[in-house]
């Protein structure tokens, strides 16, 4: 057997393909363009968080002290002394038997230590009755409770979400350092192929609209990429090398097609012309057995079968986890669940498979697996009903129903469901 011809595992490619790969030089950007993105540095509060002390809820600023005893049947009276609205400063500090008006998010006057609850009292404006003690010393948010100054309030590696934005504005964080996004070119190759725009005449000349262009770009853009689609190239050395030549400089280049053993198949050649070092050529995998793989001076080259299916999930299992490499973040690949199959499953070779299924969640914890249908890697409705790959060991060729197997969840689709929390 030759280099060329030895099938790699998953592992043993997922490792040929980390090796190396770091995260991108670090940019500055404004929070607005911050989303998604992976902070490159760790961010730190300037100040208190909150600043002062405040009020988590609306009622009245009062001394503990004052509120000795008091019960519906023998309230406490004090004299309100100020209205505190959110925003606004106390000018008052509040002393024996007094009280203030707050609402939630006031700085509390000096003198207070507590914020009694709206439906303890009779909500009196010039003099408030107390009728009970439960909220003594309670109700104040203290000063730095969520972040003291100099604190870490997000690592260096954090995707910022939704949660990250608001921290960052609250910390007063109008750039934020983060790594660049992955440039990645996207190429089709084949003869078989027309662009989306000629595909009135595809029936016509039996060929094929180009499917891959479009998911792998938009694959490659949920990862957090930038993307540059190249288009589509003949199956001929000198058209795909144009293609590539011609490309902006790009950290990543994913080809489709061109890669399996056919004598059309030119892109290795075209690369290994280019300079290239190729280090995978096949996986004990199905789909997507004729992965290519290989640097080049400048960046990465991964090379996808072009069959639709084989090309998504190869993406999923090698080119995600590099993209997010390079972006900057830790947590690399999809995750993981234990499925229980609902009907056996025999596999026809001794290779990893990776079946489309939709799962359902159980009672016992345990998701129930549903393959999607025939498992043909041409067939591309296959992945819009999955919301997991069921992952058969290449040990297994026979499961039964009922059998517990790994799946990997496929985005949120997997996390979402028509039934509300409550």
């Amino acid at each position: 057997m030759t280099a060329d011809d030895a099938r790699l595992s998953v592992a043993e490619a997922t490792a040929l393909i980390l090796t190396g790969a770091e995260p991108l030089a670090p940019e500055v950007v404004p929070l607005g363009a911050a989303q998604h993105r992976v902070l490159a540095a760790a961010v730190r509060a300037p100040r208190d968080l909150p600043p002062w002390r405040n009020a988590s809820m609306d009622g009245y600023a009062v001394r503990a002290a004052d509120l000795r005893a008091a019960t519906p049947g023998s309230p406490r009276a004090l004299r309100v002394v100020e209205s505190i609205a959110a925003g606004a400063l106390p000018t008052r500090t509040i002393g024996d038997g007094e009280a203030a008006r707050i609402m939630t998010g006031a700085p509390l006057p000096d003198g207070a230590d507590s914020v009694i609850r709206i439906e303890d009292t009779d909500r009196g404006t010039d003099v408030v009755q107390v009728r009970d003690a439960r909220d003594a010393g309670m109700n104040v948010r203290p000063r730095g409770e969520d972040l003291a100054e100099g604190a870490v309030a997000l690592d260096a590696g954090h995707e910022i979400d939704a949660a990250a934005l608001g921290v960052l504005a609250a910390v007063g964080a109008q750039l934020v350092t983060v790594h660049r996004r992955p440039r990645v070119a996207v190429l089709s190759a084949g003869d078989e192929l027309v662009p989306l725009a000629d595909s009135h005449s595809a029936v016509a000349t039996q060929r094929i609209v180009d499917v891959n262009s479009h998911t792998i770009a938009a694959l490659a853009r949920d990862a957090g990429a930038e993307v540059h689609v190249l288009g589509l190239a003949a199956d001929d050395p000198h058209a795909i090398r144009t293609a590539i030549e011609g490309a902006a400089p790009y950290d990543v280049l994913i080809t489709s097609g061109g890669v399996s053993v056919g004598d059309h198949d030119h892109t290795r050649a075209v690369l290994r012309e280019l300079g290239a070092d190729i280090l995978i050529h096949r996986l004990r995998i199905r789909p997507g057995a004729p992965l290519g793989f290989g640097l080049l001076d400048h960046a990465r080259w991964v090379g996808l079968p072009g069959n639709p299916v084989s090309a998504m999930v190869t993406f999923e299992l090698f080119v995600r986890p590099l993209l997010r490499r390079l972006a900057g973040h830790h947590a690399l690949f999809r995750g993981t669940v234990p499925a229980r199959t609902t009907a056996s499953i025999r596999t026809a070779a001794p290779l990893t498979h990776f079946l489309r299924a939709e799962l359902t969640p159980c009672n016992d914890g345990i998701w129930e697996a549903a393959l999607t249908g025939p498992q043909g890697s041409g067939l591309i409705t296959s992945m819009v009903h999955a919301n997991a790959l069921l992952i058969v060991p290449e040990s297994q060729r026979e499961v039964e129903a009922g059998t517990v197997l790994r799946a990997m969840l496929l985005g949120e689709r997997a996390l979402h469901s028509s039934t509300p929390v409550a």
